[in-house]
């Protein structure tokens, strides 16, 4: 797996409604995956991130480099 995808920040949350773990990278514009666990969802956010840079770069779309960690005042 490469390396680089690790980087990107991730949301992860219990949706009740969906009764399913989210995982959110708010980096990349709608990229986000589920799972029953939060291993699971973890994983598939690191398969759906590897789609989204294919995407990306198939219509010529930029790709943010990842930011890590946000600091506030």
């Amino acid at each position: 797996m490469n390396r680089k995808l690790t980087k990107y920040k991730m949301i992860l949350y219990w949706s009740k409604e969906d009764n399913f773990f989210v995982a959110e990278v708010p980096e990349l514009p709608g990229c986000m995956a589920d799972g029953k666990t939060y291993q699971e969802a973890l994983a598939n956010a690191q398969l759906i991130i590897q789609e989204w840079i294919d995407t990306a770069k198939d219509i010529g779309r930029e790709i943010p480099e990842p930011q890590g960690r946000l600091m506030y005042a």
